[in-house]
């Protein structure tokens, strides 16, 4: 049974999830640290407790979440800030594209590069807006729209992209 070895499957599967955790809690930490500067390293205050909670949802470690709060309360932390981009997919789709990010030049050209290369592009703010409502858990569609095999198949691909880059935090569509 040459090439039928089961510490190479496992360690492949290992390596998938130890990268998809690794990015999540990097993007847990700067938001931790982030608002733990606003909050002046107070642990008490709604936001901070809210991503720390998420945080121990996520399975991250404890040490890992207090290194986080400490280093957004020492003023180490770039200045950070929350984006809304919006965009058009394929079949005419409305795309929102939550950002956080510490330059925002660099993150518009991600996702506007993400997006042109999958026949996507980046619109004005308010462009893609009016197809959606603001809520508690993020963008709710108020209608939602078919779309081909095809183009949902594009879309998908669009949406990983987007998930992939370690700016972006959501991506919400009004795509069937």
């Amino acid at each position: 049974m040459s090439g039928h070895s089961k510490w190479a499957q496992i360690k492949r599967q290992k390596g998938a999830e130890d990268s998809k955790k690794s990015k999540l809690f990097g993007k847990l930490g700067s938001l931790i640290a982030t608002e733990a500067r606003k909050a002046n390293g107070d642990a008490n205050s709604p936001g901070l407790r809210m991503l720390i909670e998420k945080a121990k949802k996520e399975n991250m470690p404890k040490d890992t979440i207090e290194r986080a709060v400490k280093k957004g309360a020492g003023g180490e932390v770039e200045t950070m800030e929350s984006l809304t981009y919006e965009g058009y997919g394929p079949g005419g789709c409305a795309l929102i594209i939550e950002a956080f990010t510490g330059n925002r030049n660099k993150a518009a050209q991600e996702i506007k590069h993400i997006l042109s290369k999958n026949g996507g592009s980046l619109a004005a703010q308010g462009a893609a807006a009016w197809a959606f409502t603001k809520t508690e858990e993020g963008w709710e569609p108020n209608q939602t729209m078919p779309l081909s095999d095809e183009d949902g198949e594009v879309l998908s691909t669009i949406i990983e992209a987007l998930e992939a880059s370690d700016e972006v935090q959501d991506v919400y569509t009004n795509a069937d």
